[in-house]
């Protein structure tokens, strides 16, 4: 999530109020023990939007929004993880450390941003005197205001313009090159990097320009479409262009619609589908998953019919297949044989391209037809050729309601699965292989457990520095050990700053859901129910363990104890007598 120090998250949040952070955005209202509003997140008419005081966090009841003041800023604010950190560091008159800002920008980077926006400025005063580039942006059906929206401009011929204009001196000429706006030849020779080309600059999350696309006006022996090279600005497999403009332009963001080419995300604005996105010559990476799905629950992959777009939708797929958390959804439209989305919405307008939309085909089915491709279900052969295919993809899935069904439906193909279902779904797979089979223990006291830990954390400070439970193979024991182990390495979190630090893992929702219950009694009840808790635990792996070794005494008596593991066994019966 961060390099920032645990420690300065930790006392960043105890400093910080969260009800006065979001008041200052949001107006709240008292409830109670609560201050409520209608969410910000969500369009609604009676507020279920909840801010806690006592627990430093939000949640919205409609729409299932929630996180710490750092997480309302990263979503309102449209922040990033460090620049909502640094805001609220400044307004609580901390200094983030200067170690964790050196090592996230280096001392060129403002410099580098600072160029980028001059380059910006100007390509867009050479398209406002170049009328080839006007007449072809023209032609293109692109009106001043897309133009102004999307910072369009014109990079023009001749190898040195740019260079000339903004590299004054050799400590400019530097920071040109570092930005990719300069190639060097053989002979140590710079030169303008794009040259003929119309511009579009691409923009970060906080709307900074970090590199250029252009593409070709005239004649060129270059590519058509030419990027930014990697810098440290600029990594195409982090960055999705027209992100930033689609979330300037929605309120909230329902959907998000990947195409391939900058024209295709332009058209779709042009014609009222502001939710367009492309990646950036480079296939669907993990991190562009991660990305699309935290700025829109609905993502729709939009690629030709082709061989190579069908190709780009399955990379799009094992992308997005082991994020598919509860509550996302993915879609793949492939568009016909000699047209693109640029194409399609000229003709069809804004209303046909969204009927395409809706009868997208689900990432589900998507994945049966991609997998099932030449294989005959007739035959057992070949339903058990789909299992083999379908298995290590579908295990990539996270817990939850998807996978699922996701499973039930390889089960309903082709038969395979029904005998091997256990009931211990969440344990996690390393240890339900190794797991010998006992009497399950009540699943309710893990839950009483981390339930107590998440209204107040330091009960885990009042626990022995060892106990036994961590043994215990049941649903939930991993998460209750590393939650202990979290506040005895920060004795200070607060509720606030664990939610925090799941915030971007599989738990977070389920651990929010219990943060959020208003449970009856005060600290003093509450500290005599965990301790009475955990020692129950202790006790059910006390006898997981005893119930282990008799069993082996049953099947080959004695004799098949080791030494140890008799003296284990009469200490552990003692314990338990």
């Amino acid at each position: 999530m961060s390099r920032i120090p645990d420690a300065f998250i930790d006392d960043l949040l105890a400093r910080t109020d969260i009800v006065d952070v979001i008041n200052a955005r949001v107006p709240l209202k008292r409830q109670g023990r609560e201050y409520a509003a209608c969410c910000p997140f969500h369009d609604e008419r009676s507020p279920s939007f909840t801010v806690s005081p006592n627990k430093q966090f939000y949640h919205c009841f409609g729409c299932g929004a929630h996180g710490s003041a750092i997480g309302f800023l990263i979503n309102y604010d449209r922040l990033e993880f460090l620049d909502a950190v640094e805001e609220l560091a400044r307004a609580a008159g901390m200094e983030v450390p200067r170690e964790t800002r050196q090592r996230n920008r280096d001392g060129d980077i403002d410099p580098m941003f600072n160029m980028l926006a001059a380059a910006e400025r100007f390509y867009r005063q050479q398209l406002a005197g170049n009328d080839a580039a006007r007449a072809y942006l023209d032609g293109r059906g692109m009106d001043e205001a897309i133009r102004e929206q999307f910072g369009i401009g014109y990079a023009p011929d001749g190898f040195g313009v740019l260079k000339d204009t903004l590299g004054t001196d050799e400590r400019r000429i530097r920071l040109l090159e570092k930005t990719g706006m300069l190639s060097r030849n053989d002979r140590g020779h710079v030169y303008d990097k794009f040259r003929d080309r119309v511009m579009f600059p691409i923009a970060d999350r906080r709307g900074r320009t970090i590199g250029f696309g252009g593409r070709v006006l005239g004649k060129s022996d270059g590519p058509k479409y030419l990027n930014s090279p990697e810098t440290p600005l600029f990594h195409k497999g982090r960055e999705l262009y027209g992100l930033w403009q689609a979330r300037q332009a929605n309120r909230e963001l329902t959907r998000l619609i990947v195409v391939e080419g900058y024209m295709d995300v332009i058209a779709l604005f042009q014609h009222g589908i502001t939710q367009a996105v492309a990646t950036l010559g480079t296939a669907t990476t993990p991190d562009h998953a991660e990305l699309l799905f935290r700025s829109a629950p609905d993502v729709y992959f939009c690629f030709d019919g082709d061989a190579a777009g069908r190709r780009a939708a399955v990379k799009a797929m094992e992308s997005v297949l082991p994020r598919m958390r509860d509550g996302r959804q993915a879609f793949f439209l492939f568009v016909p044989e000699g047209e693109d989305p640029d194409s399609l919405v000229r003709a069809e307008g804004q209303a046909g391209f969204d009927a395409r939309l809706a009868a997208a085909t689900p990432l589900s089915e998507f994945f049966f037809d991609t997998v099932g491709e030449d294989i005959n279900l007739g035959s057992l052969d070949g339903k058990a050729r789909l299992a083999e295919r379908a298995r290590p993809q579908l295990d990539k899935i996270p817990d939850g309601a998807f996978a699922d069904l996701m499973r039930q439906r390889l089960t309903e193909l082709t038969g395979v699965g029904a005998r091997t279902a256990t009931p211990d779904t969440h344990v996690p797979a390393r240890r339900a292989r190794s797991a010998r089979p006992v009497n399950a223990p009540r699943r309710s006291l893990v839950r009483t457990a981390i339930l107590l830990l998440m209204q107040r954390p330091a009960l885990a400070l009042d626990l022995p520095e060892t106990y036994r439970f961590t043994a215990l193979r049941q649903p939930g024991i991993p998460l209750l050990t590393e939650l202990i182990a979290i506040v005895h390495s920060r004795p200070d979190i607060t509720t606030a700053a664990l939610l925090e630090h799941f915030a971007d893992r599989e738990e977070g929702d389920a651990l929010q859901k219990l943060a959020m219950i208003d449970l009856p009694g005060e600290e003093a009840t509450w500290r005599v129910e965990f301790i009475d808790v955990i020692a129950r635990l202790d006790r059910q792996t006390l006898d997981q363990r005893v119930d282990e070794l008799q069993a082996q005494v049953a099947e080959g008596g004695f004799a098949a104890l080791s030494a140890e593991e008799k003296a284990e066994l009469r200490q552990l019966q003692s314990a338990r007598r």
